[in-house]
């Protein structure tokens, strides 16, 4: 390609070689022209491979990886290279970016992979119809994932994966309730467990999508990290009839929370008004077993090791009560510095409760017990 060697320079990437803008390793914000490409989403690409390999060996249906905004190419182009796929077909809008990654295809001798220059949902459209789907189906926007959802559910095929990425967080999180709402369909409460509410509202509009479309959406598997939410659910042609949409109910005067199918307006344990956050998806965000796959898939795979540690925690999560807890705010409340979450997690459990660490933060973890439970046995460990 002309000038490529003064705009663009090769890395590695798993075992992928990939041809990346030079500015996107050098700037703070990595820019969109000549392509994008961002380096801090490593470990984003790392999990996908992960999901992605887990899937694919267990699954029997043709093996085709779809991704509709694919920028250079990196994903697409380490999935047709380090997992084993038969078909990959990347698409972005950008015919610079499509260019590089014919060169980065180039350099890693890959012959499983075609190129798309079209607008996103006009390429899902494309490959809406039965037996042109995609077994893995990958939507990684600028922004909200919400305008792709319902083209992202028709291309992905019965039993098939959709993953999505949402970077909106702003807007999740709580600071514009009204754009949520718009995009998402429900309403967020700022609270300490922000990224867990915010894919659970990411999750209840991607369940009213599937759920107009007839068909049936399965979460195997969710990321939060800094600058982007993910999702990975699994796609069935029946009717979703489980009652898995609803509200948290929060409680700002006493930390009270707790899941309901019905929005209440007094907290049950201090009888103050709540703040009601949702419709979200109120059901299981990880799949157990799906998770131990991903667990045995790291041997064979180049990924970051900070992956394998995040699994052991989903896994550990996976059966726990929705909506987690921190360390932090309870030692708030009680006016005293928090106890080690090891301590916490194995008192919660002396005293009958469930408990476990949570992926989604360091210091979070997950218990059946109530608010005023908890505060008692932080109490008893100080």
């Amino acid at each position: 390609m002309e000038d490529s060697n003064e705009l663009f320079q090769e890395i590695i990437e798993g075992n992928t070689k990939l041809l990346v803008p030079k500015k996107s390793l050098t700037e703070k914000v990595p820019p969109i022209k000549p392509a994008f490409f961002n380096p801090k989403a490593r470990t984003n690409r790392d999990f996908s491979i992960v999901a992605y390999a887990a899937f694919l060996k267990k699954f029997e249906g043709p093996k085709i990886f779809l991704e509709a905004l694919s920028g250079v190419g990196a994903r697409g182009l380490r999935v047709a290279n380090e997992l084993k796929i038969e078909k990959t077909i990347i698409n972005d809008l950008n015919p610079t970016a499509l260019k590089i990654a014919k060169e980065s295809a180039i350099l890693n001798n890959l012959k499983n992979i075609d190129f798309s220059e079209k607008e996103a949902c006009v390429f899902l459209n494309e490959h809406s119809r039965k037996g042109n789907r995609g077994s893995l189906v990958d939507i990684d926007p600028f922004g909200s994932p919400a305008a792709f959802f319902d083209c992202g559910v028709r291309a992905t095929m019965h039993g098939g994966i959709l993953s999505t990425a949402a970077t909106d967080l702003q807007v999740l999180n709580g600071l514009f309730q009204g754009a949520c709402k718009r995009k998402y369909g429900g309403i967020p409460v700022r609270v300490e467990y922000g990224n867990e509410m915010a894919i659970r509202l990411i999750l209840g509009s991607l369940r009213s999508v599937t759920s107009r479309l007839g068909v049936k959406m399965i979460p195997m598997f969710v990321e939060s990290e800094m600058h982007y939410y993910r999702t990975y659910v699994k796609i069935l042609n029946r009717i979703d009839q489980e009652e898995n949409l609803g509200y948290i109910i929060h409680c700002k005067n006493c930390g009270h929370r707790k899941i309901s199918l019905e929005q209440k307006q007094e907290c049950e344990l201090c009888k103050l008004k709540t703040s009601i956050a949702g419709p979200l998806w109120i059901g299981k965000i990880f799949d157990k077993e799906y998770v131990k796959n991903m667990i045995d898939e790291i041997p064979n795979l180049e990924i970051n090791k900070s992956c394998e540690k995040t699994l052991y925690k989903c896994l550990d999560e996976a059966e726990m009560p929705a909506i987690y807890f921190t360390l932090d705010e309870i030692a708030k409340k009680i006016k005293s510095s928090p106890p080690k979450l090891e301590k916490i997690i194995l008192n919660l459990k002396e005293k009958g409760f469930t408990s476990s660490v949570t992926a989604f933060n360091p210091t979070g973890f997950r218990t059946n017990a109530n608010i005023n439970q908890i505060i008692e046995i932080f109490k008893s460990s100080q």
